[in-house]
């Protein structure tokens, strides 16, 4: 008899739960656009163009994998050859 009075119990609070839930209404709050702002650039270090960039890096890597370099020499090793524009 106990073990029934609690299945029932659970049953009662499962349905209330699913109920509950199903009866929430979504938020109405509106959201606005933020309003785009422009940072100012630092002319310290101009930008090189994004493919000049990964030609600079596969360069180096290709250098690397020649030279048999592994783990932190070869993190080593490509950031001086990125500092130096591929040339090493």
């Amino acid at each position: 008899m106990r073990i029934v009075a609690i299945f029932a119990a659970t049953a009662v609070v499962a349905l209330i739960g699913t109920s509950a839930m199903a009866q929430t209404t979504p938020s109405t709050t509106t959201t606005t656009p933020m309003a785009t702002t422009k940072t100012p650039t630092t002319a310290a270090k101009p930008k090189m163009a994004t493919t000049a960039q990964t030609d600079i890096s596969k360069a180096c890597s290709a250098q690397a994998d020649a030279k048999g370099l592994h783990g932190k020499e070869r993190s080593k090793f490509r950031a001086q050859c990125k500092k130096s524009g591929g040339k090493m």
